[in-house]
């Protein structure tokens, strides 16, 4: 069975340093800088420039946070690329770096010149590092442990390790350095952030992607939005529209019309992700009987993973509304674990879409109907290379996530999904995710 992306959010584990630094502590892996500290970040410290975040005035920031947005077109496709990335252009002096997208983890990393003891083919050159170190003591460095019970073996930098569910993993050190972002009311600024150095990765042949890094958009404090609207730039609202032709963008800040929107509070039972809970699913408009279902959404998987039980309901409800239709099953295709074949090879999902009917989700809203999550044909199916019609829902279960039902971008194709932070929300609307909005004016 071959998976393009399974979903980063599950395991997240950043460890305690008592861990990593059975990887990174030996001497071999830092070098001495002229202060005599030990550091594997040989590089000087860029200095702020007129244009930095840290040099506007509180009263330029309250002004300006009230209406700024950054909007970032992103590239790529649920299948066959596998994955959307964004460009973010790094350093002092600023470089391009190709992110791949994660609304299930916090932190973003690339992978590093420090020197590097394993990483992959990188699409630019391996970002070489400021000397800026978090420390180990740092509420930033906390955040990526998740606690604050953990060993400081060397007290002036902050080691981390990222482990995600498809055991893609990430080693390295935390670091601030510059961020250059063009906002929507036309100001460009150089914000200094958190990011990872990541120096040493582990890629599965499965999972591997000719990206630089990570963009963590997750919920944590470390998340690049978070840290956009502790410095009082942004509101803490993310969100993304992804394209079924392939490209889309994501935003940060208040690109949108809240009223146009569907709303669903997060869920209180998992703060770390974006997650909905108590949704009923349906099949086809008619109650399955499978409520109280946890979702998640994440851009971290390509693909949407039910349950075992909401699974099997699925796969007997697909058996039962095919039987008697022109499509037969074709087990030689293991683009995904479910294919079928047509008397002839499908180009596009619209030519099977009619032999399918939606799925959705209702969540609970502020109003007395549910809010409905709709997944149509074209949300959960794909067309293979061979020709073939392939369900893009798999089993959860198989893969570690036990009751957990992760919402991927195949089901976030053509919404607008926005997760405001600040309020507790979760929105989504259909609309035209090709055209990318300029300003907080357009209407998506």
């Amino acid at each position: 069975m071959k998976l393009e992306k399974l979903g980063f959010f599950i395991v997240l584990l950043l460890l305690s340093s008592s861990t990593s630094l059975a990887w990174f502590g030996s001497s071999k892996n830092k070098i001495s800088t002229a202060n005599g500290r030990n550091s594997i970040l040989p590089y000087e410290q860029s200095s702020s420039s007129s244009s930095s975040s840290s040099s506007l005035s509180p009263s330029f920031l309250n002004r300006f946070r009230s209406g700024s947005s950054v909007v970032f077109p992103v590239h790529g496709n649920v299948y066959p690329v596998g994955f959307y990335n964004v460009t973010l252009s790094i350093g002092h002096p600023p470089r391009p770096y190709f992110l791949d997208i994660d609304t299930g983890s916090d932190l973003t990393w690339l992978q590093c010149d420090a020197p590097c003891s394993r990483c992959s083919q990188t699409p630019h050159p391996l970002y070489r590092p400021s000397n800026d170190l978090v420390p180990c003591r740092h509420p930033m460095c906390a955040s990526v442990h998740q606690s604050d019970n953990y060993d400081c073996e060397v007290e002036h930098q902050c080691d981390y390790e990222v482990e995600y569910a498809d055991h893609y993993s990430s080693l390295g050190v935390l670091v601030n350095d510059v961020y250059v972002l063009n906002f929507t009311n036309g100001v460009q600024l150089k914000v200094r952030m958190a990011l990872g150095c990541g120096y040493d990765q582990i890629f599965p042949d499965s999972s591997y992607h000719p990206v630089d890094g990570m963009l963590g958009l997750g919920r944590g404090k470390s998340s690049l939005i978070s840290q956009l609207n502790s410095q009082g730039l942004v509101r803490n609202v993310v969100g993304h529209c992804l394209s079924a032709q392939g490209g889309g963008y994501i935003f940060f800040g208040d690109v949108y019309d809240s009223s146009r929107l569907a709303w669903t509070p997060m869920s209180s039972r998992d703060s770390k992700h974006y997650s909905a809970g108590a949704a009923e699913l349906t099949f086809g408009g008619k109650r399955t009987g499978f409520g109280n279902l946890l979702a998640v959404f994440d851009t971290g998987s390509s693909y949407t993973y039910f349950n075992s039980n909401a699974y099997q309901a699925l796969i007997s409800w697909l058996t039962k509304e095919l039987a008697g239709k022109p499509i037969k099953e074709a087990p030689e295709d293991q683009t995904l674990p479910l294919c079928w074949y047509g008397k002839r090879p499908f180009r596009s999902v619209y030519e099977v879409r009619k032999y399918f009917k939606p799925i959705a989700l209702g969540f609970p809203s502020s109003g007395r109907m549910k809010a409905q999550f709709e997944i149509p044909p074209e949300a959960y199916l794909i067309i293979s290379n061979m020709g073939n019609v392939c369900l893009g829902i798999l089993n959860g279960s198989e893969v570690g996530m036990e009751g957990l039902n992760l919402i991927g971008d195949i089901s976030m194709l053509d919404k607008v999904m926005v997760f405001d932070n600040e309020k507790q929300l979760i929105g989504w609307a259909p609309t035209d995710c090709n055209r990318v909005p300029k300003s907080r004016d357009v209407s998506i």
